[in-house]
């Protein structure tokens, strides 16, 4: 089902169809799309080439027109894409159509800094509850919200409708407000703390571990660098691996 409008048509609404099911892939990417898009809206942009969108979310064309065709949206030959209709039916599948409350839990420096970042609202996300267990942190305000004790928390989600629930605690005490998340019917958790949860089947969980992302920088620095460092004349480069354990003699490098 094409979603773009012929040359001519009127402006008018157009449905979106039913709710695809969606390559994980693809639906990793239709945030740096709808981004571009509302990029594009702010500065008076109508349509847009497949081209242009694709190099503004840093994936190819193919790619992106495949992605899109997912959402029964071909474009215009000749036109490009709807920006303003492209940036409906992203956010009818992301579900961006109805603002989501989240519940903070964590508020050091790292949930402080989210609590205070303007930019979830202008996305459908409201934080709409904060909690900690250092009583220090307990009763302090951020951006209009006070921050409750974590006990709190299961009867405060379920009042509250809390949509997702976002773990900014270190990894020791992720498990428990994990549990206590679960609890109050939260079936969405972005976790933030660098260990792996335990949740029921029904809960979706998305890990950001800021350290294995700079470790895999990190790997990416370390290929750049060896490929760059030549082996000496003569030299195998399974003699250059490091820690001492080079082989010398291939047979011996692979085992035999």
């Amino acid at each position: 089902m094409s979603q773009h409008r012929p040359p001519g048509e009127p402006d008018r609404p157009v449905a979106v169809p039913a709710l695809p099911d969606l390559p994980e892939a693809t639906v990793a990417r239709l945030p740096e799309y709808l981004r571009a898009l509302h990029n594009l809206a702010e500065n008076n942009h109508e349509t847009v080439s497949s081209d242009w969108l694709a190099t503004a979310a840093g994936v190819n064309s193919a790619k992106l027109r495949k992605d899109l065709s997912h959402l029964g949206s071909y474009g215009t030959r000749g036109v490009g894409y709807d920006v303003a209709l492209l940036i409906e039916q992203i956010e009818y599948v992301l579900g961006l159509t109805h603002r989501r409350s989240v519940a903070l839990v964590g508020v050091g420096n790292l949930g402080h800094a989210l609590a205070g970042y303007d930019g979830f609202a202008t996305r459908g996300f409201r934080i709409a509850a904060l909690f900690d267990a250092d009583p220090v942190r307990v009763g302090e305000e951020i951006n209009g919200l006070v921050v409750r004790h974590v006990d709190e928390l299961s009867r405060v989600a379920s009042e509250e409708s809390i949509a997702i629930g976002v773990i900014a605690t270190p990894a020791a005490a992720a498990q428990r407000v994990a549990d206590l998340l679960v609890a109050g019917g939260v079936t969405s958790i972005l976790n933030f703390a660098p260990c792996v949860l335990a949740v029921p089947d029904g809960v979706d969980v998305r890990k950001v571990d800021l350290a294995i992302e700079l470790q895999i920088l990190s790997f990416h620095e370390h290929r750049k660098a060896s490929l760059t460092a030549l082996p000496a004349a003569g030299e195998s480069p399974l003699t250059a691996l490091s820690g001492g354990l080079a082989a010398t003699d291939p047979q011996e490098a692979i085992g035999t």
